[in-house]
């Protein structure tokens, strides 16, 4: 085992959601003394107390060496890798209060998965911008990662990304477990971008579904989806094969399928006649991750040159009321052409 990977036995996981606290599990069950960090003192208290946190992962019993606090420095203190559990949006706000408590030379490890409005950059950009530490220093992790699920103990897999090859490896080796199998890497751009569009594509899968469109449709929507994803990742430095793996294909049917899949059950609220604001509202108050992703992943897209139809699509859905019968009759209609990616 490489040496830094035996030094990863304490880590700081600050975000308490279903994924963060999921992930946190993974950690602990592969024998890591893990502390997470809850925005409401409350959760903390909960997931501290009677290992449980009822409100993201009703029903799961969490790992004794599991703890967690509403104070970040208290969370990151003594951590030798610190994983960062925040939504892609909010990603830049909360690591602005946290850089100063972070520990010199700590891999930080990203979940968010995501395109930041305005600025357009990847979680990993926005990291290494923030935190004063090279991009290629950071972990993110990418796949298909649908919470509930591997908290279940399902057998699942993930891809952990990084530039720094040995950093990657301290990560896989303290999240490795009997259910959970992660990969390494190099291709931090490709994995990103993958985590990012499929949010997007699963929006879209959603819609069809709510539509009473079946299976042809939906495989038609991953395809053409995983696509476009891959051509904005080969025209800004992406492996094209990443998009062949966990972190591209892997991902995109996962959240394009699945009903756990926020985006999808989303979607499909607006393809049964449901406005943004009546989805929003069933999922009690939050918006998919994709109906703000579809807007930067679409400017970014125009920034590369890069045609992106259906995220194209989703924006103009999401952001300017274009009703879907106009949406699918426009995507049906483009000039016909050869297969390609």
């Amino acid at each position: 085992m490489p040496e830094m990977s035996s030094s990863v036995q304490s880590v700081a996981v600050l975000g308490a959601g279903s994924w963060g606290t999921t992930f946190a599990k993974i950690l602990a069950d592969a024998g890591r003394e893990v502390t997470m960090w809850a925005r409401r003192p409350e959760v903390a208290a909960e997931i501290a107390g009677e290992h449980a946190n009822s409100g993201y992962l009703p029903g799961i019993d969490l790992p004794a060496n599991l703890t967690a606090t509403s104070d970040a420095a208290e969370a990151v203190d003594g951590a030798d890798a610190v994983v960062l559990a925040v939504p892609s949006q909010s990603l830049r706000s909360n690591l602005e209060r946290w850089r100063d408590l972070l520990p010199a030379d700590t891999p930080l490890v990203s979940l968010a998965k995501g395109v930041e409005l305005g600025t357009l950059k990847r979680m990993s950009e926005v990291i290494g911008e923030v935190a004063g530490v090279p991009e290629e220093s950071v972990v993110v992790v990418a796949g298909p990662n649908l919470a509930k699920e591997i908290a279940q103990g399902q057998p699942a897999a993930g891809v952990f990304a990084c530039g720094d090859h040995d950093r990657a490896v301290a990560v896989q080796e303290a999240a490795f477990t009997s259910y959970f199998r992660p990969y390494t890497n190099s291709d931090v751009v490709g994995s990103e971008l993958g985590g990012a569009c499929k949010n997007v594509i699963a929006l879209s899968c959603g819609m069809a579904a709510g539509l009473g469109f079946g299976a042809n449709t939906i495989a038609t929507l991953i395809t053409r989806g995983l696509a476009e994803t891959a051509r904005l990742g080969v025209k800004l430095g992406a492996d094209p094969m990443t998009f062949a793996g966990l972190a591209g294909v892997g991902d995109m049917v996962a959240t394009c399928a699945s009903p756990l899949s926020r985006n999808r059950t989303f979607g499909e609220r607006i393809g049964s006649g449901e406005t943004i604001e009546q989805a929003q509202e069933a999922v009690g108050g939050q918006v998919a991750e994709g109906v703000m992703s579809c807007r930067s992943i679409r400017d970014l897209a125009r920034r590369a040159g890069v045609d992106m139809p259906i995220t194209d699509a989703m924006y103009r859905v999401c952001h300017e009321g274009l009703d879907l019968a106009t949406v699918g009759a426009e995507l049906l209609g483009r000039e016909q052409k050869p297969e390609r990616m």
